[in-house]
């Protein structure tokens, strides 16, 4: 990959960075506040449980973005960035303008969702059939 897209890259990496570190600083403000706001009756106290799991919820999100941002900036100091990791061709610069932290190339990631898929699908299969035992045998 040439410097300057790499530059490019690396640029989206840390504004998305800048981003979500002002994100998650406002969504710490909110939560503070409802948590000092609290008190009320029990539907009041289970709405802000409610909203505060919301909250945590989507800053663990958005800090497992960040280890990726954090990876993939190392990956750009390495030389290594923009290379699929499992079949190690280079990864198309349209995917990764659309997911910068992209650690594989659209065949690999459809293939290595479609064997999740078949392995959640299979696991739920057996837990079925081995309901199903049990349900034979009462």
């Amino acid at each position: 990959m040439r410097k300057r897209e790499l530059e490019k890259f690396k640029k989206l990496l840390l504004l998305e960075r800048q981003n979500i570190h002002k994100h998650l600083a406002e969504l710490e403000g909110a939560s503070e506040t409802q948590l000092s706001q609290g008190g009320g009756d029990s539907v009041d106290l289970a709405a802000l449980e409610i909203t505060q799991a919301s909250i945590q919820k989507l800053g663990n999100r958005e800090k497992k973005l960040l280890n990726k941002i954090a990876y993939s900036l190392e990956k750009i100091e390495s030389g290594e960035y923009g290379i699929c990791e499992h079949c190690g061709e280079k990864i198309a610069p349209a995917r990764l303008e659309a997911r910068p932290v992209a650690q594989y190339c659209i065949d690999c990631k459809t293939e290595l969702e479609s064997n999740e898929r078949r392995y959640s699908d299979k696991d739920e299969e057996d837990e079925y059939s081995s309901d199903d035992k049990f349900d034979d045998a009462g």
